[in-house]
């Protein structure tokens, strides 16, 4: 078996606000609201299971994330109405050397990249959020370690992108971008994972390191998007130092 990518999660200063830009951009539901925690999820029960989730950070933002979301658009007018949207709610416009690209970077009130970009046929099923992107050194074997972790198979690569998403073909891609200087350390976004409830942590656990992750330590702080209740297993961090939590899935 393998465990399910349950949600990306931000580190922010103020999680309820940041949480709130995130549900009204993508026209999600805040789920869980709660001094340690916020999540916000896609209405739709047909739709993707991977969520946001906001936790306490004790500093600002003060570096580029390696990690960003790009969201989709029907066409080159909803472009421009998302894009707006997103400046109204608080975004800003952002120059992180991209030159003249036919999408647009901006940063939400926490300082987090994202794009919104123009039309995709790739992106046309995704629903709001068409890809969690992640800088690499090695996208193929990023890729390959994310793909054992999520269950998510392998279905795009080349020496500067590699791509996996849900079987299901429903929900965002995951995907893993060349970037030469990628950095290293905690990042300000990161991904959970939760073990089916059939599936023993610790055999996950042990899977993921045999697949490359190595273990950082544990964590008490609770999390896990859409699953009714979970129990934190242990703090790992993948080939390229991404840190992720894996947590035990358990049914009230």
């Amino acid at each position: 078996m393998s465990t399910r990518l349950a949600c990306v999660v931000f580190d922010a200063v103020e999680p309820r606000a940041a949480a709130r830009f995130w549900a009204e951009l993508l026209g999600w539901e805040v789920t869980v609201d709660r001094p340690g925690k916020v999540d916000v999820a896609a209405p739709d029960p047909d739709g993707s299971d991977v969520a946001l989730t906001f936790l306490p950070a004790r500093r600002p933002k003060t570096a580029k994330n390696r990690m960003h979301l790009d969201l989709s658009s029907r066409s080159l007018d909803h472009q421009g109405l998302q894009v707006d949207r997103a400046l109204a709610l608080g975004a800003r416009r952002l120059d992180i050397g991209q030159g003249a690209v036919p999408w647009t970077v901006l940063a939400d009130p926490e300082g987090n990249e994202f794009c919104v970009l123009e039309p995709r046929e790739q992106y046309v099923d995704t629903g709001a959020v068409a890809a969690i992107v992640v800088d690499t050194r090695d996208p193929l074997r990023l890729a390959e370690f994310w793909s054992a972790a999520s269950g998510w198979p392998l279905t795009h690569r080349t020496p500067r992108y590699a791509g996996i998403r849900a079987a299901t073909g429903q929900g965002p891609w995951l995907e893993f971008l060349l970037e030469p200087q990628a950095s290293s350390g905690r990042s300000r976004l990161h991904l959970d994972l939760i073990a089916f409830p059939t599936d023993d942590p610790v055999e996950e656990a042990a899977r993921l390191r045999a697949a490359g992750a190595v273990p950082v330590g544990p964590d008490a702080t609770p999390a896990g998007g859409t699953s009714p209740a979970v129990e934190p297993v242990l703090v790992l961090a993948d080939p390229e130092t991404n840190e992720f939590r894996l947590f035990r899935e358990t049914i009230d």
